[in-house]
């Protein structure tokens, strides 16, 4: 789904990551890699083919739009470094654009290990009047993107049925962007009458229509 905001266009893709066209940029937020073999290692039972599909999606969301720069939302990884790394090294090699993190609460790893591969880590970005952060924040004269809530929806049916959805959360002048992670939850929101919800159903973006 394409929309503006302060004049700038974006198009809100169904894996969770946002790409300001103008810019050629793609914001991803809450990717977590470690976290399945973080909770595999403690003895909770995840698929392991659930590692190779965060790096699956993160390679076809970047060869789709092809963007200059990627920049993480932070959360980029769960913990503390594991057999994941390696993979992302690997990763990492192989993509010729370049990436940016915006450091989140989970970013415990040593900034020196992404230097070494060329990435830079951030506390936050301004650019033009758009600023970029890991928690949502207000800043008088920006817009805010950011991540960390995982925000997601519940759709309720005439019957007993509902269905929970990721989503991106529009405030006034926030966006929140879904959790891109395959193994993150979801945090429900509330929202009010003038947020906008735009939630991921398979493959599709949709507006949702606030009562």
């Amino acid at each position: 789904m394409t929309i503006t905001i302060q004049n700038q266009t974006f198009i809100l893709h169904p894996s969770g990551a946002l790409f300001w066209e103008t810019r050629k940029l793609l914001l991803i937020s809450d990717v977590h890699l470690g976290k399945v073999s973080h909770f595999r290692k403690h003895g909770v039972a995840i698929p392991n083919n659930v590692v190779s599909e965060n790096f699956n999606r993160l390679t076809e969301v970047v060869e789709y739009f092809n963007p200059d720069k990627i920049i993480f939302l932070g959360d980029l990884f769960h913990s503390s470094m594991n057999s994941e790394w390696d993979l992302f090294e690997k990763w990492v090699a192989c993509c010729t654009n370049t990436i940016i993190l915006i450091a989140g609460n989970h970013d415990i790893i040593d900034q020196n290990h992404y230097t070494k591969i060329n990435i830079d880590v951030v506390e936050s970005l301004e650019i033009d009047d758009f600023l970029l952060t890991h928690h949502p924040v207000i800043k008088e004269g920006f817009f805010n993107f950011s991540g960390h809530i995982h925000p997601g929806i519940i759709l309720r049916g005439f019957g007993a049925q509902s269905l929970k959805l990721p989503c991106f959360y529009q405030k006034e002048n926030q966006m929140i962007l879904a959790a891109f992670g395959e193994f993150t939850g979801k945090h429900i929101i509330k929202p009010k009458q003038n947020d906008i919800i735009y939630a991921i159903a398979n493959q599709d973006v949709v507006m949702v229509k606030l009562n």
